[in-house]
């Protein structure tokens, strides 16, 4: 095994004839990835649906004074709102996020990284649901957003689910860890 990478869970081998043996030992993380990402894609469905209902054409619901509301509002764009004549770009852009990930689940041996790109499948497909099945039409849909903090843009679970999946995997990356468990020491 070369000396500047390790897996996680096997030991440093010196020996020259392990190396053929690189591949990560283990189960891959593929159920994990699944199970976080459709835990996330139902809270932000559940929450979506529960919005929809309760808030919508309704006055914003304070939670935390003026710092913290719940408000409902129909996104075209992107964050911040911006880009809304580009819908259907950014549903393009969802709907191969969500081929990547799938296509990288079966390299995947890492359970940050399974967790992190759980959370960005659920976010993806959860935004895309919007933009598929809502008004005003077909892959043009608006986002449902609601969390609106104070002197920031309004958002849902969905994006929270990307950003923090997001977050996470600059944390893996800058740590070295490799989504197949490998580790690099450089």
């Amino acid at each position: 095994m070369a000396e500047a990478e390790s897996v996680i869970g096997t030991p440093d081998v010196d020996d020259e004839a392990a190396a053929p043996a690189e591949q990560p030992r283990g189960r891959r993380r593929v159920v994990v990835l699944f199970a976080v990402a459709l835990v996330a894609y139902l809270l932000d469905l559940g929450t979506k649906m529960l919005v929809v209902a309760k808030l919508e054409h309704q006055e914003p619901v304070r939670v935390i004074g003026d710092l913290l509301r719940f408000v409902a509002v129909r996104n075209p764009g992107a964050a911040f709102g911006m880009g809304e004549a580009f819908t259907v770009i950014f549903t393009c852009i969802a709907a191969t996020v969500i081929v990547v990930i799938i296509r990288l689940a079966r390299k995947l041996y890492s359970l940050p990284w399974a967790i992190a790109l759980g959370l960005l499948l659920g976010g993806a497909l959860g935004n895309l649901t919007d933009r598929i099945f809502r008004a005003p039409g077909v892959f043009e849909g608006a986002v449902v957003d609601f969390i609106a903090p104070a002197h920031f843009a309004v958002f849902n679970l969905a994006d929270s689910a990307i950003v923090c999946g997001g977050i996470l995997i600059v944390i893996l990356s800058f740590k070295g860890l490799d989504p197949d468990g490998t580790v690099h020491k450089d």
